[in-house]
Parts: C-alpha cells; sequence; structure tokens
C-alpha cells in the first residue's frame, strides 16, 4: 500500500508522522491563513518546481473580465485612421484613443489633393467601408471630395473628431522602457505650443503617400512664375489661357493633364519614365466622361441584400486579378497585348507618340493607372510631349538636356512624395530610429518589418498599411479593416492578460523578411523599374507590396501567430488570466 501524504493539524500533534511520498517530499510546507473549522489555520502545501525553487506568485485581487484601459495614439486620420478611430472602441473594452493630425480636418490623402481631375480610379461602392456602405454615389468613380466627404461622415459619425487634436504634429515618437509607454512629443500648429503625452500603444496610420516633395532641380527657386506640387494645389489659381508644364506622369500627373488641356494656351508635358496605361483595375473601364449611376442601380442599392451582392461581383473582380503579376506568366503577356491595343486606339491622332509611352518592363511593375482621357489629351495640338530630361530650371522656364528653353507661366510638379516608407518623424526605441533606419542607408537598410505591422525592438508600436501590407488585389478599406482587426486582437490579450509590452521577435521577422525576398523576384514587381513598390530605386527589395494576394494577406492576418510575438510582463507576475 502506497504512504499517503498527511498534513498535520494543530488539534493532534500527539499523533506520529507519517513517512511523505515522492510528491509529499515536493510539497512545501508553509502556514497560511486558512482558517480550520475551529478558527485556527492551517498550513497548505506549497508547490517545488522542479528546479528546487518555491514558487512566490501572489494573487491580484481584481474581477476576471477586469481590463486595463489602454492609452492608444492613433498618427492620422486618413482611410486608415478613421477605420481604427470607429472600429477600436467597440473591439477593444476600455480603450482610451487619441489620435493626432497635423491638418485642419479628417480625410488625409482626399483632404490635401483638390487638384484638377483627382479622383479614385477604383469604383467608389468598392473603395468604401464595409460597416458603413454609402448607397447614393454620383458616380461610379467618384470625384477625391466625394470621398472626402464621405470618410469624414464616417468620423462624425463614430465619434472621430472628439478623439481628435487636429493641427497638431507628432514630432517624435521615443520608447521609455522603464514605463514601457511611448512618449510623444508633438507641437500644436496655430500657436506652436510644443507638449509631451504619454501612451501605451503607438499606431501610425500615416499612409503612402502624405510626404510630397517638389523637385530638386538646379535653379527651381530662381523661377518666378507660379509653381506648385499638386498635393499642395491653390484653388485660386486659373490656368485658363496660359502656357502651363506638367512635370510627372504619375497617378496625379496622368489626372491633371486631362484636366488642364482644354484651358490652356499650351501644355508641356514632362514624363521622365514610360508608363502603362490601363482601361480599368477591375470591373468596367473608366471613361473619360462622368459614369454615373442609373436611377434604377441607385434604387436597387437602398436594398441591402442587393447592394452587398452588386459590391461583392465588383469588388470579385479585384480579387482575382493577381495572376498578372507572374513573370512570363500567360496572364501578364495578355494584359501586354491589351493594354498595347488600348494604348495606339487612344494615341490614333499621333501614332508615332506611342513608341515613346510604352514601357520595356512588364505591365504592373509600376502600380497600372486607367488614365481616361489622359492618351487622348497628348495628342492635341496645344500638348507637347517631352522625354528629354530637364536640365535646369530658368526665371521665365525649364531648359531640357538636349539644351532647349521652354518659357512657361506656371509649373504643376505631380513629382510624387517620398516613398521609402521611413516614418516622416523620429520613432525611437534604444539606439535605432525608424525614420533614419528604414531608409537604404540606414542601420536596416530598408523598412524591416514583421508583416509589415511592427518591429523587432519597438514594442507597443503597430502600423497600419506599413511596409509590405498592402495588396495589389483587393481593396484599400477592406485590408485596412482586416488589419485593424489584427491589432484589436492584440490589443484585448494585453488588456485582459496583464502583459505590458508586445513586440514581434526576430526571427519571426526574419523569416517574414526572407519569404519577401524569395517571393518577389518571381514576380514583375522585380524588374527593371521605379516605382512606390520599390522606393523609387529600381532593383531595390519590394517593401510597397504584400507579398501574396488579397486573399492570402487576410488569411495570414485572421488567426495571429502569438508564438511569433514576445511578450514583457512588466510589473505583472503573470500574463494569464
Amino acid at each position: 500500500m502506497a504512504t499517503e501524504i498527511y498534513v498535520p493539524d494543530a488539534r493532534d500533534g500527539h499523533l506520529p508522522v507519517e513517512p511523505k511520498s515522492a510528491y509529499a517530499a515536493a510539497v512545501e510546507e508553509v502556514p497560511v491563513s486558512t482558517p480550520g473549522s475551529n478558527g485556527t489555520s492551517l498550513p497548505y502545501p506549497k508547490h517545488k518546481r522542479a528546479d528546487g525553487t518555491i514558487s512566490d506568485f501572489q494573487i491580484e485581487d481584481r474581477l476576471i473580465d477586469d481590463v486595463r484601459k489602454l492609452k492608444v495614439a492613433i498618427i492620422g486620420t486618413g482611410l486608415s485612421g478613421v477605420i481604427a478611430a470607429s472600429l477600436l472602441p467597440a473591439k477593444v473594452p476600455g480603450i482610451q484613443l487619441t489620435l493626432f493630425e497635423k491638418n485642419a480636418d479628417l480625410g488625409g490623402t482626399w483632404y490635401e489633393n483638390s487638384y484638377p481631375g483627382v479622383r479614385c480610379d477604383v469604383p467608389a461602392t468598392a473603395y468604401q467601408s464595409t460597416f458603413e456602405p454609402k448607397t447614393d454615389w454620383s458616380d461610379e468613380f467618384a470625384r477625391g471630395a466625394e470621398i472626402r466627404d464621405y470618410w469624414q461622415e464616417i468620423g462624425r459619425k463614430y465619434g472621430v473628431y472628439e478623439k481628435t487634436q487636429f493641427k497638431t504634429k507628432v514630432e517624435r515618437a521615443d520608447w521609455d522602457p522603464s514605463r514601457s509607454q511611448w512618449k510623444l512629443v508633438v507641437e500644436k500648429l496655430d500657436t506652436n505650443e510644443i507638449r509631451e503625452e504619454w501612451f501605451d500603444f503607438l499606431v501610425p496610420a500615416i499612409g503612402h503617400f502624405n510626404a510630397w516633395k517638389l523637385p530638386e532641380y538646379p535653379g527651381i527657386n530662381d523661377y518666378k512664375g507660379f509653381i506648385r506640387h499638386s498635393s499642395n494645389w491653390d484653388p485660386s489659381f486659373d490656368a485658363t489661357g496660359k502656357t502651363v508644364a506638367v512635370i510627372g506622369n504619375g497617378a496625379s500627373g496622368i489626372q491633371v493633364v486631362p484636366e488642364l488641356q482644354p484651358i490652356v494656351k499650351q501644355l508641356d508635358h514632362y514624363a521622365r519614365s514610360p508608363t502603362w496605361i490601363a482601361g480599368s483595375l477591375g470591373g468596367r473601364d473608366r471613361l473619360p466622361e462622368p459614369m454615373p449611376f442609373s436611377k434604377e442601380q441607385l434604387e436597387d442599392f437602398k436594398d441591402p441584400k442587393k447592394y452587398l451582392e452588386y459590391r461583392k461581383t465588383l469588388e470579385e473582380t479585384y480579387w482575382r486579378r493577381y495572376g498578372s503579376v507572374w513573370k512570363d506568366g500567360e496572364e501578364n503577356k495578355n494584359a501586354r497585348e491589351k493594354f498595347i491595343d488600348l494604348m495606339a486606339k487612344r494615341l490614333t491622332d499621333k501614332p508615332e507618340l506611342l513608341e515613346q509611352i510604352i514601357p520595356a518592363f512588364s505591365p504592373h511593375c509600376r502600380r497600372l493607372t486607367p488614365g481616361p482621357g489622359y492618351l487622348e489629351a497628348l495628342t492635341k495640338p496645344n500638348v507637347n510631349f517631352i522625354r528629354n530630361p530637364i536640365k535646369r530650371f530658368t526665371e521665365t522656364g525649364i531648359e531640357t538636356e538636349d539644351g532647349v528653353h521652354r518659357p512657361v507661366d506656371a509649373v504643376i510638379c505631380s513629382t510624387g512624395a517620398n516613398v521609402s516608407f521611413a516614418p516622416p518623424f523620429p520613432i525611437v526605441s534604444g539606439d535605432y530610429d525608424l525614420s533614419r533606419d528604414w531608409k537604404h542607408d540606414g542601420k536596416f537598410g530598408f523598412p524591416y518589418s514583421y508583416l509589415g505591422l511592427g518591429v523587432p525592438g519597438f514594442p507597443n508600436l503597430l502600423f497600419i498599411y506599413g511596409p509590405n501590407s498592402g495588396a495589389v488585389a483587393g481593396t484599400i478599406p477592406h485590408a485596412a479593416e482586416v488589419q485593424v482587426t489584427y491589432i484589436a486582437r492584440l490589443l484585448r490579450k494585453v488588456s485582459r492578460q496583464g502583459i505590458a509590452t508586445a513586440t514581434p521577435s526576430r526571427a519571426a521577422t526574419d523569416d517574414f523578411v526572407d519569404y519577401c525576398d524569395a517571393f518577389f523576384p518571381r514576380t514583375v514587381f522585380s524588374e527593371n523599374c521605379s516605382s512606390w513598390y520599390n522606393g523609387g530605386r529600381a532593383g531595390a527589395r519590394v517593401h510597397g507590396v504584400w507579398p501574396g494576394s488579397g486573399a492570402h494577406v487576410n488569411f495570414v492576418r485572421q488567426d495571429p501567430r502569438w508564438e511569433d510575438w514576445e511578450w514583457g510582463c512588466g510589473e505583472a507576475k503573470s500574463m494569464r488570466s
């Protein structure tokens, strides 16, 4: 018969002590205040661990469903910031949100860009939230002002305005390990007041294209005429009857040219690189003229079931177009033939331009742009399409490297923005600063991240639409919602389980980077073209898009791999609740 553990009682101290079993030998007998039936205390056995230590675990006196109220800062109130601020309060109990916005209102890109012709090249019914669908879009491809108004209306409905500090610029963010918090230095732009604020989590939602920049051509500061970046448009500027130069043939340049061409005296369009012009990114081809919905369609949209079916059918065309990114794939070859045929038809009046515009690189190496009316505008008598590189600016115009000087009254620079993905302000942890070290000459040398979401060594930092986070196939609002859901799951875990810090592990991050490095050489993204996919550096590592389709990235984000994260307890003794 096996011996049994026996714990003596104060009442029977005269009895002999029985021999202990092996299990009993691993139990430490310590007196605790456990009342016996006669009001006395019983010594309670304590567990001796395999290493011989005795746990000093202490019970926290709190309810199991109590949550830590996390202070979270969101930087930016564009599409991603508005989605995050709308959804997180419902998904993370007790969250305390503060948003910082350098502008005077919500909207991000759609607030800042008001140049002629600005609109989304994705149908408005797909470029919207799933939780607040708009049924009365004025056009299939909405103009920028209508998109801006839509996101601002969501901000009003979901209390985003009340949580936002407008005209407030984040100057820097520093991680303080002694407090397990982020210290933000912010400036109130209308008063120049500078102050510090502390947060448990930092969520940059600053987008890709908010740091516009003028080109750095020699003599540009000597030019005496009107000069403006398209992302910093002056609404009082009237181009009617003027000689105007438009520099750049990216998305904004392609939209500006057909808007200005009919009203200017002369338009000189400077294009450094050739580019593909697509009919559509999905759904129907874009047309130069308005594409309003019919009365019958708008009436059908009032029926939630019919509207959902319409949107799902449309979005299907976006989710299924990923096959054309593979090098030497049939879909990409077919796309090339289709686009050449489309572009040739649009350039019928100036067929000699086709050779100058068609790129050597494959479709999708750079982001495609539908550009309705753009090629047609290039064929007009008052438009010069100029591929010769710009040498310098003069007081009156622009001189190209072939020695030709062209006087102009105004210059519109559609020359893009900072596409390095490095934050526009220092984000510092230890010896690392992402605004410096994510650049090609920094310590990392590229935007090093785990799933475009977090960075090893940077606790409690969670990006929305960071590097490698957006898919070529799919839609931006849906992708942002999925990222916010991932972040909400992580924040709930932290707030419920007494966790102080959450940081992706270096091993998991290295695995993700290795996967990217093996994946992208198989795609046309790695061909010899300069785009925001590769930070504007042909041949550089691709960090602008996800290594896979929209469906692929959604699948990855559905179930977070908590084993890829490192969890810190701070002063807590346990992370379990």
